[in-house]
C-alpha cells in the first residue's frame, strides 16, 4: 500500500515537474507582454495594456498577422480538400501501392522543415512560379494535409457502411449519399482536421522561410526578424502572445471535439 502511494506521488511530481518545464517559459512571455518597461528585468514592478494597443497599431505586426491569417486559411482549405480526397480513396479502394500511399501522405510532417523549405523553393524556382503568397499557402499545404488525412481516415475506419448502403438501397444516387450521410458523419473530424492544420499553418516559420520571398511576412517571421532589436522586445512579446493564442486556442478545440463521445456517437447512429 506505501509502495503505491509513493509510486502515485511520484508520478504526480514528475507529471507537474514536466507541465512547469513546458508551460513556465509561456508564462514568463505573457508576463512581460504586459510589463510597463520596455526591458527585461525581474521582478516585474508595474504593469500595464499600453503595449498591446501599440501592437494592433503596428502597421507591421497587422500586416504580418493578416499574412499569417490568410496562409493558414488557404493552407486549410487546400488541406481539407486534398486529405479528404486521399483518405477516401486509400479507404474505400484496394490498390497496388496503397499502403505505399499512405505512408507518402503521412511522411512530411516527420521530414525537417529545412529540407521541406528547400525542396519547394528548389521546385518554385524550377518552375519559374513568383515567391508570394502562393508559395507560402502551398508549402503550408503540404504538411497540413497529413492531420487532415489522418483525422478523416479514422473517422472513416470507425465509421460503419450500413447507413451509406441503407441510402443506396433507399434510392439515393452517390453524391446525395455522399451530402446528406456521409458527410454529416465526417463533420467533426474535418473541424478538428482543419483547426489543427490552421494552428500547424499560423506558428510555421521554417517552410515559410523559404517559401515567402521578400514581398510576405508572417508573424512569426516578423517576431524572428525583431527579436534582436532591443525596442521591439515588448511588441515582440505582444505577438507572441497572439501567435499563441490562434495556435492553441483551435488545437484546443480540435482536442476537445475529437474527444466527445457525443459527437463520436453521431456518427454510427
Amino acid at each position: 500500500m506505501d509502495s503505491s502511494r509513493t509510486s502515485r506521488i511520484l508520478l504526480r511530481a514528475a507529471a507537474a515537474v514536466t507541465l512547469l518545464f513546458i508551460y513556465v517559459p509561456l508564462a514568463v512571455v505573457l508576463l512581460y507582454s504586459f510589463n510597463a518597461s520596455s526591458l527585461v528585468r525581474w521582478p516585474i514592478t508595474e504593469l500595464t495594456l499600453d503595449w498591446y494597443g501599440r501592437a494592433f497599431a503596428d502597421t507591421g505586426i497587422r500586416n504580418a498577422l493578416l499574412a499569417s491569417l490568410e496562409a493558414a486559411i488557404g493552407a486549410t482549405t487546400i488541406a481539407l480538400i486534398l486529405g479528404t480526397m486521399i483518405a477516401f480513396a486509400v479507404h474505400r479502394f484496394r490498390f497496388f501501392g496503397r499502403d505505399a500511399v499512405s505512408f507518402l501522405v503521412v511522411l512530411p510532417i516527420a521530414l525537417p522543415g529545412i529540407l521541406t523549405g528547400i525542396a519547394l523553393n528548389t521546385s518554385f524556382r524550377t518552375i519559374g512560379l513568383d515567391f508570394g503568397l502562393l508559395t507560402v499557402i502551398v508549402g503550408h499545404a503540404t504538411f497540413c494535409i497529413v492531420v487532415v488525412y489522418n483525422n478523416v481516415i479514422a473517422r472513416l475506419r470507425r465509421t460503419a457502411r450500413s447507413a451509406q448502403e441503407a441510402s443506396t438501397d433507399l434510392g439515393a444516387d452517390t453524391w446525395q449519399t455522399f451530402r446528406f450521410v456521409t458527410l454529416p458523419g465526417l463533420g467533426t473530424s474535418l473541424v478538428a482536421g482543419g483547426l489543427l492544420a490552421f494552428a500547424l499553418s499560423f506558428d510555421e516559420i521554417v517552410v515559410t522561410t523559404f517559401t515567402s520571398g521578400a514581398g510576405i511576412q508572417t508573424l512569426p517571421i516578423w517576431i524572428f526578424s525583431n527579436y534582436s532589436r532591443s525596442q521591439q522586445l515588448p511588441l515582440v512579446n505582444v505577438a507572441s502572445v497572439l501567435v499563441l493564442l490562434l495556435s492553441v486556442i483551435p488545437v484546443y478545440v480540435a482536442a476537445r471535439i475529437t474527444s466527445d463521445p457525443a459527437a463520436v456517437a453521431g456518427t454510427r447512429r
